[in-house]
């Protein structure tokens, strides 16, 4: 059984979000809870989307091809079956509690399709910055299955599934040395704690899935974000559920750095996204 760090000062919630319901791709309806207004809060994160529907007609379509550059994505499938084809030639399928993870970096192609005709598509899709140094690099992808997504449960049965960073000493599936992202899918049974220990610079929110979370005393319900303050003193996170839940923790170190976006390109300057689009024009994006 893993003992949890110990939490001295536990950080409050700055403020709630909710979400604003939107489309994308092919018209597949999602949450964007995460958008540009809050990327220099959150930096490192562009972008948090959240989707979740029964109703095939919601996400059918799919994403079809479509540029990335200057970032990362990606994408936690609680329950579905997407396929992704790019055009560095990877392909890959990810299904229920599977993990996609790409680095779009110079620039790619790519393609998200449901493999599926009903039932329930669930999960969500984070934009990750890149700095200015690593803009530029080579693309990058991988697929984790669900068996390959670490977790650990708590004494009291809270269980965690480390997809990004470390928690309570477990090391998750992905690391990253700049931006030190952590990215937590946290399942409480009813009166069941979690407590993890995070940098005071960190950026971080935390956003409930089902259910209500406690976060610092502070009652989060389902379908909303919580922004966590940065108070200097403040040496990790605490959540507790009066019900049976499920929230998501993300953190990650700022790059403060420019960020300039268009569309699917996240570059530093407005003369990098014009040579973005001019690549991507011209074919040579990938």
């Amino acid at each position: 059984m893993i003992v949890p760090v110990e939490v001295h000062r536990a950080r409050a919630v700055e403020r709630l979000v909710e979400g604003i319901a939107t489309s994308d791709g092919a018209g597949v309806k999602l949450t964007r809870v995460l958008s540009g207004a809050l990327q220099r809060r959150l930096d490192p994160f562009l972008m948090l989307d959240v989707f979740g529907s029964d109703d095939p007609q919601d996400y059918l379509a799919g994403f079809p091809d479509h540029p990335h550059r200057g970032f990362e994505t990606v994408t936690y499938l609680l329950t579905g079956r997407m396929r992704h084809r790019d055009s560095a030639g990877h392909e890959g399928l990810i299904e229920n509690g599977g993990v996609q993870w790409m680095t779009a970096g110079r620039g790619v192609i790519h393609s998200e399709l449901p493999e599926q005709e009903h039932g329930v598509m669930e999960g969500f899709q984070l934009w990750l910055n890149l700095p200015a140094r690593n803009k530029m690099t080579a693309p990058w992808y991988r697929d984790f299955g669900s068996a390959e997504i670490p977790e650990y449960v708590l004494d009291g049965g809270t269980r965690a599934r480390v997809i990004a960073g470390t928690s309570n000493g477990v090391a998750g599936a992905v690391t990253r040395s700049i931006t030190e992202p952590l990215f937590l899918d946290v399942l409480l049974p009813a009166g069941g704690s979690f407590s993890s220990d995070l940098p005071a610079a960190h950026n971080a929110f935390v956003y409930v899935v089902r259910g209500a979370v406690s976060v610092a005393g502070m009652t989060v319900p389902a379908r909303r974000m919580a922004i966590l303050e940065n108070a200097p003193d403040a040496d990790g996170v605490a959540l507790a559920a009066a019900e049976d839940s499920r929230a998501i923790l993300v953190a990650g170190r700022p790059l403060a750095e420019p960020i300039v976006q268009h569309g699917p390109f996240v570059m530093n300057t407005q003369e990098e996204i014009r040579q973005a689009l001019e690549d991507y024009r011209d074919g040579r994006l990938a």
